[in-house]
């Protein structure tokens, strides 16, 4: 395929779910690899579950097939080397492995010596599929309904050993250096808590952020064991401490505050009802995007805000407005389908960054949540606030009930077992003046706004 010797190094990865860096997540594959071959195991129900499917159907059997010998050969073409995962076999044994396994922090060692934040394998199955889920094959595979449906199952299977005490080994775990470039490090260690805490002091927003160390920005006790954390999941979805973001204007139903922790990632007005996200620009389709609910043509030709989350970060999603629930569900979705023009199928260069950089396009397919809120402010309305799942992210759980009334600021929900992006949706004639903190959004916006700080205001 001629057009596979123009693709291109991967592009920076949104969040930092991944490494930016390809050859630390090949370091990781590699370490798994080892781990397998140490410590073979049988194949849990749910991934076996999937080999018989997909060996039962002889089209999906072939899509399979020709998307792992698809992405081998068109990876070799590139300044990247080979892939990894070359077969589906090999996948499902490494797949299983991450069954008990949990994400990990990861570092880069600079040319002095001294260690420097590198992302981690927030997304260790994406990790594995980097590159299969780029071919045209792989388009196919992850477009299937029949796929997800399984994946969900897997997904679950993970997820009920991310919320036990045995998935916090992470937390404390040793240094570890996996090759000569790349470090894992332990959630607590002092490393990975000066991170995090710059990401959460980094922050933009109205006034001054709060400073502080970690215990004084999250809710932990640093004396007792894992900081009080009773499993991954528990430290994922660590809550700020009080006073830590405070809610802008919180008597003023003018101002819209930010509902995530997030960069800004795209603002766009007169978003059509229906349209042909699958292209290269990635639009908006609001009725993919809101599942064709009831409530869909009410925006048709209104404001999408969208903005994606740090994998460093704050996972929970509060309420931009004073209002009340009219609608709350979670939508099914895709967990591995990215945007062709994000894939080995951009004619101008290829990337195979994985889905994150197909964030617009996630928000017609993906797993995600649907809260509509009746604002108290005439003028803004109905709204909608849609987090997004992404990869393995497919947990929304909504913690609000259809009739409950929501102060600005309070919370609606939470990402489990990872983070991904969210969108704001508003219907036309609510005239919104936005205030970004001289962010341009876009995949080159990385500092986060801060939570529960305003962002728009009704003009």
């Amino acid at each position: 395929m001629e057009t596979a010797k123009t693709i291109a190094p991967p592009r920076a990865r949104l969040g930092r779910w991944l490494p930016r860096d390809t050859r630390h997540i090949q370091a990781w594959i590699r370490r798994l690899k080892r781990s397998v071959h140490e410590r073979p195991r049988e194949l849990v129900e749910p991934i076996r579950q999937f080999e018989r499917m997909v060996s039962s159907d002889p089209v999906l059997n072939s899509n399979v097939g020709m998307m792992f010998a698809e992405a081998f050969q068109l990876k070799k073409m590139t300044p990247l080397g080979e892939p990894e995962v070359k077969s589906f076999q090999e996948f499902l044994v490494l797949l299983n492995a991450v069954m008990t396994t949990a994400p990990e922090a990861y570092q880069t060692t600079s040319s002095s010596g001294e260690l420097e934040p590198a992302g981690l394998i927030g997304f260790p199955i994406n990790a594995l599929l980097d590159w299969p889920m780029a071919t045209l094959s792989g388009y196919d595979v992850f477009a299937n309904a029949l796929v997800n449906q399984q994946f969900k199952k897997i997904l679950g299977y993970w997820s009920r050993f991310l919320v036990t005490p045995e998935s916090r080994y992470v937390l404390t775990q040793p240094e570890e250096k996996i090759d000569p470039t790349t470090t894992v490090i332990g959630w607590l260690s002092d490393t990975a808590q000066a991170e995090m805490v710059s990401v959460a002091t980094s922050a933009v927003g109205e006034g001054s952020t709060f400073q502080g160390t970690f215990p004084q920005i999250f809710n932990c006790d640093p004396d007792a064991p894992y900081y009080g954390f009773k499993s991954w999941d528990d430290f994922f979805i660590r809550t700020f401490a009080p006073g830590v973001r405070p809610v802008s204007a919180p008597g003023d139903d003018g101002v819209i505050v930010n509902a995530c922790e997030s960069a800004p990632f795209t603002l766009r007005k007169d978003v059509a009802l229906s349209d042909e996200f699958w292209l290269k620009g990635q639009p908006y389709s609001l009725e993919n995007m809101l599942n064709w609910d009831d409530y869909t043509p009410q925006f048709a030709g209104g404001t999408v805000y969208q903005a994606f989350l740090s994998a460093l970060s704050y996972h929970r999603w509060h309420s931009p407005v004073s209002g009340t629930i009219r609608k709350a569900y979670v939508v099914s979705g895709s967990y591995y389908l990215e945007s062709l023009y994000q894939g080995f199928g951009d004619p101008q260069g290829a990337d195979a960054a994985a889905p994150n950089n197909s964030q617009a396009f996630l928000t017609a397919v993906a797993a995600r949540a649907l809260i509509f809120i009746e604002a108290d402010n005439p003028a803004i309305g109905l709204m909608c606030v849609m987090p997004i799942g992404m990869a393995e992210v497919s947990s929304c759980e909504i913690t609000v009930k259809v009739g409950q009334h929501v102060d600005k600021g309070e919370q609606l929900g939470m990402f489990h077992f990872g983070g991904s992006t969210h969108c704001l949706v508003f219907r036309p004639g609510v005239n919104l003046e936005f205030d970004l903190y001289k962010q341009k959004p876009g995949p080159t916006a990385e500092t986060n706004i801060r939570l529960n700080t305003a962002i728009a205001r009704v003009r």
